[in-house]
Parts: structure tokens; C-alpha cells; sequence
């Protein structure tokens, strides 16, 4: 069996800079924190299928989006399409978290996997208050098997 390890990671520094004090925001709950990590999961998903990041582009942070144009946003998860990756089956799973959610500077961090078979899809999100909510300031996505 092929084995696949395909990461995507972006990170902005600049969402750190526009990010709010970590002391005026508040924890999401559990429920809040497993709609934000799995409708940007879809979201990504959805882009990477279709090949159209305007709606991804469109749910990210002001900064992530001033830096990462539709068309950036396609090269930068170029091997995700290539792939034919497709994992919206983690819309029926639970979160498996690896780290206990926590807001740092402004960042909100959720960190986790999802227990899909027979390549695992694990993430690193981080949010910042952008646009009066949570949205996307970084993400790293891996799909490969369990244990690698």
C-alpha cells in the first residue's frame, strides 16, 4: 500500500500581530471549538475537491486573506488536488484532541485527529478574532497513516 503524507501548512505572523489580548477573549466550549475545527476542515476539503478556494478565502482571517489570494491559496494546497485527497468523511466522526484547546497571544489553538481508516487526518488549527469571530490564521493538515 502507498503511503501517503501530504502536509499543507501556512502560517501568517502577521495574524499574531493583529491578534486581540488573549485576556478579552474567551475559551470556546467544546461544541463551538468541534463546529470551528470541522467546518474548516470541510471547507478546506471542499477547496481542495473542487479546486475552488474563493469560499475558503472567503472564511479565513482578514490577514490570512490579505496575504493568500484564491489563486496562492491553489498552489499552496496543490498536492491535496493532485491527490484526489478527499476526507469530509470526518463530518461523521468525532474529534480526537492531542492538546488541550488554549488561547496564547491572541491564538486560539486547537489541536487533534480524526480516527479515519485508512489514512488518519490529523490538524493544527490556529484562529484570531477577525470580522467579530473565530477564523483562520494558520492550518496543517496531514493524512497518512496511523502511527506515522
Amino acid at each position: 500500500m502507498k503511503r501517503l503524507l501530504l502536509t499543507a501548512l501556512v502560517l501568517l505572523a502577521a495574524g499574531l500581530l493583529a491578534a486581540a489580548p488573549a485576556s478579552a477573549q474567551t475559551m470556546p466550549n467544546a461544541v463551538a471549538q468541534e463546529i470551528l475545527v470541522k467546518a474548516s476542515l470541510l471547507t478546506f476539503n471542499d477547496a481542495n475537491v473542487t479546486g475552488i478556494y474563493t469560499v475558503l478565502h472567503a472564511k479565513l482571517s482578514k490577514p490570512f486573506r490579505d496575504q493568500f489570494a484564491p489563486d496562492k491559496l491553489k498552489q499552496v494546497f496543490k498536492a491535496f488536488s493532485e491527490q484526489k485527497i478527499d476526507f469530509d468523511l470526518i463530518a461523521a466522526k468525532p474529534l480526537v484532541p492531542t492538546a488541550e484547546a488554549q488561547i496564547k497571544n491572541g491564538v486560539l489553538m486547537l489541536r487533534g485527529y480524526f480516527d479515519t481508516s485508512p489514512s488518519r487526518v490529523t490538524y493544527e488549527l490556529d484562529f484570531i478574532q477577525s470580522d467579530g469571530e473565530w477564523k483562520l490564521t494558520n492550518i496543517n493538515v496531514k493524512v497518512k497513516p496511523p502511527g506515522q
